[in-house]
This record gives C-alpha cells, structure tokens and sequence, in this order.
C-alpha cells in the first residue's frame, strides 16, 4: 500500500514500496489530498502491476496518456512506468519517433500481446509512409489510401490477401495511438476517425462444430494425461486456450464442491472478471482425475507442460490427432472448441448462467460464439 504524507510548506509526496523492495517517494508539490489520494490509487495499481506482470486497468492507462511533462518524468524517475527518451512535452514529430515513443511509454501498462499488436500495426505503417513523415502529415484522406494499400497488400506469412478483420484491427489500432497524439495537441484531429475507415469488426464466419464423439476420437489420440485435459478444458469446459489453462493450479480445483476457478488473463483488467468458477462437468472428471493421478509430488501446476511454450506450439499436437480422425482440421481450433460448448450449454441453461460459466455475454456469444447444428 502506497501513503501520502505532506510537508510543512504543504507540498505532498506519495511513499510506495517498489518491485525491489525499496521505499520511493513521489513527489507531488502542492495539490490538494484529494487531488494526491487520486495519484495515489494510480499509484497502487502500478505498483501491483510491476510486481505481478499484470496490466493496469484502462483507467490508469487513460491517466497516464493525460498526465503533464513533470509528474510523467517524475513516474518514470521512480520506476513507475519505462524510461523514454524525451518526455512528453518534447515528444517527436515524427510517424516513426511518435510511434516508438508511444510503444515505449504504454508499453508497460499492457499486455505483451498488446505490445505486439502495436508493433505489427507500427510495420504496416511504415511500409506505406517514410519514417520521416511528420505526424502531423497524415490526413483523412492519406489515412484511407493506407488502408487501400493494406487491401491489397500480401500477406507474406501464409499467402494472399490480408483479411478484413486484419485491417480493421490495424486501423483502429492506429486510431488509438493517434489519439494520444490529439490528446498531447500533436495534430488537431485524428485522421483513422474518417467515416472511410470501418471501425467494427465484420461478423466472423461460423466455428466448427466439434461434435462429443469426434472430440472423444480426438481425445483418443493426443499424447499424454496433460494434453487430454488441455484439450477437455477448452472442448467441455470452454476454457480460452492457452491462457487460462496455462494459469490453472490444483489448489483452484475443489474437488468436493466439483468446481474449479478459472483466472482469466483476457478479462482481468475489469473489475471482478479477473477469474470466474466452473462446474466439474462430467466430461472433464475424467480427464482431471487422470492429470492428478499422473501429477508429480509437489507439482502446484494442473498442467506445468504448458509453461514456456508459445502460443502457437499447441497446434501440431492437436492437428496430428485431428488428422488420425480422418477429419480435414477447421479453422479456429480451440475457439471453434469453446465455440461448441457455448453453444450446448446456452441450449440448457439460462444465458446468465452461462454467462457466468465461459466469461462473456450473450451479445459476445451471438456475434462470435453460437453456432447452428445438424440439430436445429
């Protein structure tokens, strides 16, 4: 916890205990104690942030986009938020400064998969316009010629066209960081706002429908106990793989209640959605019994295989037993598994409740989610 204390001449300073388990000071000069509780909650959340790996919440990412040159120096001084070449009242001009001052100072304050969608966003953009383009350069229309450009443009990594839902997340990934361009008076107005450039996502075509006895075929051929509770965890529980699995220790399964926790990466920067409690369907008794019993002695992990492996090294395991199905792999292949089990348990239970159980609404489910069977 973070403390304010306030000096003879009024001038108030917040104490906090950093990642390194040494006392800082932030100083704060003459504000009001409302004004100082106000950083100070900031503060904590940075604070928690460091030293747990998390991001901070939207808020606090808003406040620091809002702050003035001197206390930003000062976060930065104290180890709050990554250094940066030039603080903000001096920020470059430049697309390419701009854009790498902007990853460097938000950075921190989300995830790294955030990160790497900035980044991707930066390349994109830099092919298109020079480096040395001032920012303030960039209009309406020059905004809309990118975007044609990236209509057209390859994709190099698995061939053909760029997707649209690709571009429109690039785009409005772009709009976002001009944002804070507008917001620190860079450029008067922000040119990825033009009604030429959609902002929503266009409605994602169907998952596939993983029926109970191709996914107990499937099951049949994947490697070990972990992977067979990997791949019931995203089919019968609807679980987002690999984030919340990778999180998931025995001390969050109860076995005598039959539900286990789920902490979710995706939604923990909203309050209360950091972790939501599932049952123990019947599907996944099985599956979880055999993970515990082949558990080694001390092992605080439900499934420590996970650890240190990417994202994407998940996929030949399963696309291998897939293929011993003889089934051609869908596209999607654990969102189409949460997918399906959206789908059932909304036909049975109330969508609160389900809401509950796979941590999203049902406007979330309608647009992304529920799928039509051979039984309807």
């Amino acid at each position: 916890m973070a403390s304010i204390t306030k000096n003879k001449d009024g001038r108030r300073t917040i104490q906090f205990m950093a990642k390194d388990g040494k006392r800082r000071s932030l100083r704060l000069g003459k504000v009001s104690q409302k004004q100082a509780t106000a950083v100070k909650v900031h503060v904590e959340r940075l604070v928690a942030a460091s030293i747990t790996g998390h991001s901070v919440d939207d808020d606090t990412s808003r406040w620091i986009a809002q702050l003035d040159g001197t206390l930003l120096k000062r976060l930065v001084a104290v180890g709050l938020i990554e250094s940066t070449e030039e603080a903000k009242d001096s920020v470059p001009g430049t697309i390419q400064a701009f854009l790498d001052h902007y990853i460097k100072t938000f950075g921190p304050t989300v995830k790294p998969s955030t990160v790497t969608t900035w980044k991707q966003a930066r390349r994109l953009l830099l092919e298109f316009f020079a480096p040395s383009t001032e920012l303030d350069s960039i209009n309406e229309g020059r905004a809309v010629e990118f975007r044609n450009y990236l209509l057209n443009r390859e994709n190099l990594r698995v061939g053909g066209k760029l997707s649209e839902s690709t571009i429109r997340r690039r785009c409005g990934c772009l709009r976002q960081i001009f944002n804070h361009a507008v917001e620190l008076e860079l450029i008067a107005r922000n040119p990825w706002l033009s009604k030429r450039i959609p902002k929503t996502l266009p409605r994602p075509q169907q998952k596939y429908h993983v029926r109970p006895d191709l996914a107990n075929r499937i099951s049949d051929h994947l490697p070990h106990a972990q992977w067979r509770l990997l791949f019931a965890l995203a089919r019968w529980g609807g679980l987002r793989v690999p984030s919340e699995p990778r999180r998931l220790r025995w001390q969050d399964v109860d076995w005598e209640s039959s539900r286990i926790v789920v902490h979710s990466p995706k939604t923990e920067h909203h309050d209360g959605h950091d972790r939501r409690t599932i049952p123990i369907f019947p599907e996944l008794l099985g599956p979880l019994r055999e993970a515990w019993e082949a558990a080694e002695p001390g092992d605080e992990l439900v499934l420590p295989f996970m650890q240190g492996k990417t994202d994407t090294a998940f996929r030949k395991p399963l696309l291998r037993a897939i293929e011993k199905c003889g089934v051609e792999p869908w596209d999607k292949l654990f969102t189409s598994l949460r997918a399906t089990r959206d789908t059932e348990l909304r036909e049975t239970f109330p969508s609160h409740v389900v809401d509950a159980w796979i941590g999203h609404d049902e406007g979330v489910a309608k647009r992304n989610y529920l799928q039509i069977t051979d039984q309807h």
